[in-house]
């Protein structure tokens, strides 16, 4: 049983209206459902944007004939995390909360989000928590976020975060707005450390907040070989965009002595060979204070078993 379970006024009572949540879904009618079930029964009853990517399971049918209180995109094509975008468009809350089709957030967190956003003008991110369902077993990324040797500020609520995780965190609209948003060139997959690099650079700050819980019941309806491949893409775009030589070099060192020898791997070494030409004339380092966070997470990411690129 959790605290809001257990005290139902540990959670507030009435609507929330300083946040608003926007989900993206592609190809998964019942999951998403199911998550937007949870989400309206929330007591903070945010205002919930769904970007449907260009689904043709018949999920945006399912959503306007049982969640008509729901705002429904209906994108003709799959978007990727550009849906969280177009979702963001449509809001004016200060703060907006991201879910996937198959992650629900804990009745508390968004008001509780935005309690502490308030009084942390310069905070522009809060990740959650996440448990794994069945069982609301802790993911195994949580010790690396609780654990973060990433340097912040000493007024942070809690520890300083290199990245985050969309499908798990809280942004400040303002902020997202003033960095654009996530990547149309990177997709989906990994999409949040180019962002979280240029937070960064622009002066604002990121945590992971354990007050904050999201669940998370991964759908079986998945392409991990994509998944796989982008990640990898997208993890060398990335690098070299913001990293300094030297580092960037390392990274990419390490990444290929890493992964595993088969084809899912070279198509996505050869889909970065291939961003090239933009990524060179994109390219800009972090500067020094941003590069630190990133060089802080270094070590970690070597020797982390949640950040493994497995299909």
């Amino acid at each position: 049983m959790t605290a809001t379970e257990a005290d139902p006024q540990a959670a507030g009572t009435g609507a929330e209206a300083r946040v608003a949540v926007v989900v993206i879904t592609h190809q998964r009618r019942d999951e998403v459902l199911v998550a937007l079930s949870r989400l309206l029964e929330l007591p903070e009853q945010p205002h919930v944007v769904l970007v449907d990517n260009g689904s043709t399971d018949g999920t945006a049918d399912a959503v306007r004939e049982r969640f008509p209180a729901v705002e429904l995109i209906a994108s003709p094509e799959n978007l990727g995390a550009i849906g969280r975008n177009v979702g963001i468009d449509r809001l004016a809350t200060p703060y907006v909360a991201f879910c996937d089709d198959d992650t629900w957030w804990e009745p508390g967190s968004l008001r509780t989000a935005a309690d502490v956003m308030d009084a942390h003008p310069l905070l522009a991110v809060v990740t959650a928590r996440i448990l794994v369902e069945p069982g609301a077993r802790e993911d195994p990324i949580v010790p690396e976020l609780r654990d973060s040797p990433v340097p912040g500020a000493d007024w942070l609520p809690g520890p300083a975060l290199g990245s985050f995780l969309a499908g798990a965190s809280v942004v400040r609209r303002e902020a997202f707005l003033e960095v654009g948003g996530f990547s149309e060139r990177l997709w989906l997959g990994g999409e949040e450390e180019l962002m979280a690099g240029d937070l960064a650079a622009a002066g604002w700050e990121l945590c992971y907040l354990p007050s904050l819980t999201v669940h998370h019941q991964a759908s079986r309806a998945r392409d991990s070989h994509r998944r796989r491949r982008d990640g990898i893409r997208n993890t060398l775009w990335t690098t070299w965009l913001r990293r300094p030589l030297r580092p960037a070099l390392r990274r990419t060192l390490h990444l290929l002595a890493t992964l595993p020898r088969d084809r899912v791997t070279a198509q996505g070494l050869l889909a970065a060979v291939r961003g090239v030409p933009w990524v060179v004339r994109e390219r800009r380092v972090l500067p020094p204070h941003a590069e630190a966070r990133f060089a802080a997470l270094d070590a970690v990411q070597r020797r982390s078993t949640a950040r493994r690129y497995v299909s």
